[in-house]
């Protein structure tokens, strides 16, 4: 048994299944649904359904971040057990968790100045943060120390491409990431945006495709420039969305088709309710090992 435990953020968008079976840790995020607050604890509260249908309905959301304190509280137990600790946060592009999570390694590593604790920005979010920390499960299970853990995270982290659409533009133009008129004009011409993550884990709008047929089209093309080895690609493929998924079931049928390598099938999760906060419904995310993200 390793002697360190792998911990992230409840938004690496991972079934709480794949969690348990992983023995990865995991703090809760918050969020606001018409002004109440809930934890972003894998859809066990509130279904995911449930969430996004009432977003639909109209609902208002908001999220707030992890504080120190918690973080402090989520670490000390593993320190106490004389475990080491590797912690991802959600990507700094996205929010400042990874502050706190850091305030919370400093005090601690005062009270116990023989145990490692590594924070590491994963650059990364939903289920391509899920992706990278499946990478690390691996590596901890094949007898690799923390250390290598942590150089594998620091150095490939931009190896995992991430691509996203959206069919719904409310929540965008609501969180100031789409302007009001881009959104109106955008809903009447149908244009379903492409985005992706960039180097610093900043999410980038990058082209304007109009219909949902050209915009699943456009996203396995993407795949196939910037995936490892083209079409040849064997690694694993993870698909998350946000009560869209006949959406999300198109995306991965035609990766399936077109990359015969992959490990296993594509992978389709939810996207949480922290990250869903404020895509809303109808985005879908497509995650990857790929060409090193460098704009």
């Amino acid at each position: 048994m390793a002697d360190y435990v792998i911990s992230c953020c409840s938004t690496a968008d991972l079934p709480k299944e794949q969690f348990e079976k992983r023995d990865l840790k995991c703090i809760y995020f918050h969020y606001q649904l018409n002004g109440v607050d809930h934890y972003d604890d894998l859809g066990q509260t509130i279904a995911f359904e449930d969430f996004y249908r009432m977003m639909a309905e109209g609902a208002e959301t908001a999220t707030s971040q992890v504080n120190s304190e918690e973080y402090e509280e989520h670490f000390e137990k593993y320190l106490r057990e004389g475990k080491d600790i590797i912690h991802l946060c959600l990507s700094s592009g996205i929010s400042g968790s990874i502050n706190s999570a850091n305030i919370a390694r400093d005090s601690l590593s005062e009270l116990y100045p023989d145990r490692k604790i590594y924070i590491v920005d994963s650059l990364a979010a939903s289920s391509g943060f899920g992706l990278l920390m499946d990478a690390l499960c691996d590596l901890r299970d094949q007898g690799k120390t923390i250390d290598e853990v942590y150089d594998f995270a620091v150095n490939n982290r931009l190896r995992l491409n991430h691509w996203f659409f959206s069919t719904d533009l409310t929540f965008y133009v609501k969180g100031g990431r789409v302007s009001k008129t881009a959104g109106a004009i955008g809903g009447i011409l149908g244009i379903c945006p492409l985005l992706n993550v960039d180097y610093m884990g900043r999410l980038i709008p990058r082209e304007k495709i109009r219909t949902k047929r050209k915009v699943i089209t456009r996203i396995v093309e993407k795949m196939i420039e910037c995936a490892d080895d083209g079409t040849d690609y064997s690694g694993k493929c993870y698909i998350s969305q946000s009560g869209c998924y006949e959406d999300a079931r198109a995306v991965a049928d035609l990766v399936e088709k077109t990359f015969p390598k992959l490990n296993g099938k594509v992978q389709i999760n939810y996207i949480g309710t922290t990250i869903g906060a404020h895509t809303g419904p109808g985005t879908v995310a497509l995650f990857f090992w790929g060409k090193e993200r460098v704009d």
